[in-house]
């Protein structure tokens, strides 16, 4: 199993390309349910879960082509098994998002309740209940959620917490839906308007994504289309509070910086000097940080997914930072972890209490979840010694070649079996 080592205390110089989106390139991966045209994307990240949601989508039909340039191209002629086995969705949570499609298409879907990181309970009712409302009959047997909808209908669907996830199963259900579909309460991630790009692209009628009220007018069938994935803003916070934390100059360039208004504040906070010109954005610091105290909300908030990057970044700064995790309540493990490397950490509930030390150690760790092995990279790069962080297979769901650019910033990481 792959492990990376980490020899810290380098300062990371120059410039780094930002990847697609995971967030966002796997729900548009599912649009192909919508239609027997193909689509063609770009920007698509070569990640663990994106080349599992690709086997999910082959094995019910879809042909899956590589394209140049980080492109892929799906084409669902024939829905031949509208089902998403245990097997390929035990690790990905995402595999959800099949659900809509194919009800909406098929009239039918089995689809096993999801895994992923294990953060918290992450539940799937608010997708049953949109769905619900739409005409469907959904059971659960054995593990699975069983639909059935000979045409859904349009509905006005008021979700009682905001959900990604939901929100996009609910939209991409609605498109092929008879009438109008109002959602209320609906996240108002980037992630989300990116999807509504695809969709309308694709001959859909959305307005309002973006937005906590998002409006879909249902058309009969939908074409092909040819989209480009967002910027991931997950991974370039992540690079960014690495530069904080380690000092250098850090430029990322095919940014996406208007999504990254609350990790911009939080940088410019603990006091690094960042520069934002087109779609590059630019971080310099030469001092050890300021401890900024977070809680986390769903977007425009402090994203839950930059939890612990910044965690690991206060670990090392000057003062006491307070982080309150309000989205997912077992999503502090990486603080542990943290621990080991000499961090001094306490948590009270959802809170954790983080006082800055001048140095970490280097030590043998592990990652629980996919944003936690990013805090722990962050941690490595600035302790003394070597770190070796062990089960990174949860970064590579999310990170695209992360060792290789980190290396081609001046950090010692390799990657070891």
């Amino acid at each position: 199993m792959d492990k990376l080592l980490i020899t810290g205390g380098r300062t990371l110089e120059g410039e780094v390309p930002v990847s697609g989106a995971k967030n966002a390139a796997l729900p548009i991966m599912c649009t192909a349910l919508l239609t027997q045209d193909p689509l063609k994307l770009a920007n698509v990240p070569a990640l663990m879960d994106v080349r599992t949601m690709a086997q999910l989508l082959a094995q019910m039909g879809v042909e899956v082509g590589a394209r140049s340039n980080g492109g892929i191209e799906l084409r669902a002629r024939t829905i031949t098994n509208p089902e998403a086995p245990y097997e390929l969705v035990k690790t990905m949570r995402a595999s959800v998002l099949v659900l809509g499609p194919l009800l909406a298409r098929c009239g039918q879907a089995s689809v096993s309740l999801p895994g992923g990181c294990a953060i918290g309970a992450r539940p799937v009712d608010q997708h049953l209940k949109g769905l619900q409302a739409m005409g469907a009959r959904i059971e659960v047997e054995h593990g699975y959620l069983n639909a059935r909808a000979e045409r859904l209908r349009g509905a006005r669907i008021a979700l009682d917490l905001v959900t990604v996830t939901g929100t996009e199963n609910l939209m991409m259900a609605a498109t092929l839906a008879e009438g109008l579909t109002v959602l209320e309460n609906a996240a108002r991630e980037p992630e989300v308007a990116d999807l509504a790009r695809c969709l309308n692209a694709m001959g859909a009628r959305i307005e309002g994504a973006g937005s906590d009220v998002i409006r879909i007018e249902g058309v009969r069938a939908l074409c092909g289309a040819a989209h480009r994935v967002m910027p991931d803003r997950i991974e370039s916070g992540t690079f960014l509070a690495a530069a904080a934390a380690t000092g250098g100059r850090v430029r990322l360039l095919g940014a996406a910086p208007a999504t990254l208004e609350a990790t911009l504040q939080k940088l410019r906070e603990a006091g690094a000097r960042v520069a934002v010109a087109g779609d590059s954005i630019e971080i310099e610091s030469d001092t050890r940080p300021l401890s900024v105290s977070l809680c986390t909300a769903p977007y425009p908030g402090f994203a839950t997914d930059m939890q612990a990057q910044f965690m690991a970044l206060d670990a090392i700064a000057r003062g006491t930072a307070l982080i309150s995790e309000t989205i997912f309540e077992n999503r502090f493990m990486h603080a542990l972890e943290l621990q080991r490397l000499g961090a001094d950490i306490a948590i009270q509930g959802n809170t954790a209490v983080v006082k800055g030390v001048e140095r970490l150690q280097g030590a043998k760790v592990m990652a629980t979840d996919l944003r936690a092995s990013a805090s722990l990279v962050i941690a490595g790069l600035v302790a003394h010694g070597d770190t070796l962080i062990e089960r990174i297979y949860h970064l590579d769901r999310g990170y695209e070649s992360i060792e290789a650019k980190l290396a081609g910033l001046g950090a010692r990481i390799e990657r070891v079996n």
